[in-house]
């Protein structure tokens, strides 16, 4: 069975829960306020690291389909 995206709110909560705004954490890393809002829509692999680090995870768990190994 294939994994999904976690949904963009799954995403934003699992960072507040964390102690995360996306905003505070693109000021943490010298990016603009709503740089990090990028990686809810596209595939950027700088801020998903950012995103699944400060969440304590891989960025595979969040976006299997970003990772996921293209058969030939």
């Amino acid at each position: 069975m294939e994994s999904k995206d976690w949904h963009r709110a799954d995403v934003i909560s699992s960072l507040k829960k964390a102690g995360w705004s996306m905003a505070s954490l693109s000021r943490k890393h010298g990016l603009q306020s709503g740089t990090l809002y990028n990686v809810l829509v596209t595939h950027w692999p700088k801020g998903e690291r950012l995103v699944a680090d400060a969440i304590g995870t891989e960025p595979e768990i969040i976006w299997p389909s970003r990772y996921a190994r293209k058969l030939k």
